[in-house]
């Protein structure tokens, strides 16, 4: 057992609900931003969704001075170049909501006969200083002319999943964990997170950061 918490580098109550559901059964314990009083923002400026997450990551472990695993993912539309990206949380501004940022995608998509998309994730674990841990997930999809169900968060109603025939907002989160594309980063991490947990160990019996 890790006799301190890992910590998920989010107060987004979507995220945290997700990791932990997809963290079950091992022997650590979960914490969250939420747990913690008020810590200076990360400025998500990076050029990749790897560079995000791994800032986000090993800022957390610096000043909180625990093992901290971020995510950063996004929606990669075919039809606008890619977009949004790395702008998927502030596609319609710093301080847009989901819906906004929905509305914002519809309004993109209009008319484009290309509705395809993919949602991209990257899981990080830093500890305060050295190397970090990187697992990668990837699904692919379509965006719906409407938003469509009621579940989820981010771009859950518009994204639609053609195997299950529904929107990430229309599954359950059982369905959602099992073939999305943070429940596929989390897929790999979990198949290997006692080995995750030794390498914890070894780097923070290593001397202070």
């Amino acid at each position: 057992m890790l006799d301190i918490p890992l910590i998920l580098a989010t107060r987004n109550r979507g995220k945290i609900s997700e990791f932990r559901a997809l963290l079950p059964g091992f022997d650590i314990e979960i914490k969250s931003l939420e747990d913690f009083g008020p810590i200076p923002a990360v400025e998500e400026d990076g050029k990749t969704f790897e560079d995000n997450a791994y800032k986000k990551a090993h800022f957390t472990a610096r000043v909180l001075g625990f093992p901290a695993l971020a995510d950063d993912s996004g929606l990669i539309v075919e039809a606008l170049d890619g977009r949004p990206g790395v702008y998927s949380a502030r596609y319609a501004g710093v301080d847009a909501t989901d819906e906004d940022n929905n509305l914002k995608l519809l309004e993109a998509m209009k008319g484009k006969e290309n509705r395809k998309a993919a949602f991209e994730s990257v899981i990080v674990i830093a500890v305060p200083g050295g190397p970090a841990l990187t697992y990668v997930g990837r699904c692919a999809g379509e965006i719906v002319h409407e938003q469509t169900g009621n579940n989820g968060f981010g771009y859950d109603p518009l994204f639609y999943y053609p195997p299950l025939k529904k929107t990430f907002a229309q599954m359950s989160r059982e369905e959602k964990n099992s073939i999305s594309h943070r429940g596929k980063a989390m897929s790999e991490l979990r198949e290997e997170f006692d080995k995750v947990i030794m390498w914890l160990k070894q780097r923070l019996a290593e001397k202070p950061f």
